[in-house]
């Protein structure tokens, strides 16, 4: 029986490049030499369609990722802080040990995205989809999930310092988180924490155990 001819793997291609014309530059060139991470510093993505993209450990502070298709791409240990996520899709992503401090993700999809060991300080979260996503061994600090979308979502062991409101869905959210929370409603925001904290988010349809603090040492 004769061997099959060795096809060589295509490298993979945007299928649309950034309409900005600096970061579609700095794409290509990066394309060319895929052997360190890309530099994305400050350029605006908007219009690229990035799916599946390898971008491991790629430096995106400050980019504009509006509207960008960023489904099941890999961002792992990628620094995307400050970065304007508003509406991306980020569907399937690997967003593992990533850093999205003050990132703005703003109705951005982040569905079944691998978020472990992720840092998350000081985010615009609201009404962001997370529907199966792991969220686990990650910080959340002052991240606003007002009206965001956190059905069958995993939580390992997460400082989880949000904000959340009665458009916060928790359907089916399980695992263990160490609180409080800031929850808005009609009498303005308050902290819940402890048994408090469980019990708002069982009346909710989630199964979350909350985490007392640990004792200080003497």
């Amino acid at each position: 029986m004769s061997e099959l001819p060795f096809i060589e793997p295509v490298p993979w291609q945007p299928a649309a490049f950034p309409a900005d014309p600096a970061a579609a530059q700095q794409l290509r060139e990066w394309l060319d030499d895929t052997s360190y991470a890309l530099y994305g510093v400050g350029h605006d993505f908007r219009g690229a369609d990035l799916t599946n993209g390898d971008f491991s450990g790629a430096w995106l502070i400050d980019a504009v990722l509006a509207g960008v298709e960023l489904g099941g791409v890999c961002l792992y240990r990628a620094d995307v802080s400050g970065a304007d996520l508003t509406g991306a899709n980020m569907a399937g992503a690997d967003l593992v040990r990533a850093k999205l401090d003050r990132a703005v993700l703003r109705s951005a999809r982040l569905d079944r995205a691998d978020m472990v060991k992720a840092s998350l300080h000081d985010v615009d979260a609201s009404g962001a989809s997370f529907r199966g996503t792991r969220i686990m061994g990650a910080s959340l600090y002052d991240v606003d999930l007002r009206g965001a979308d956190l059905t069958a979502a995993v939580l390992s062991h997460n400082p989880f310092k949000v904000t959340v409101d009665d458009a916060t869905l928790v359907r089916r959210l399980t695992g263990t988180v160490l609180g409080p929370v800031t929850v808005v409603g009609g009498e303005g925001p308050r902290e819940v924490g402890g048994a408090d904290l469980e019990a708002w988010l069982a009346a909710r349809g989630a199964e979350v155990h909350v985490i007392p603090p640990q004792r200080q040492a003497r």
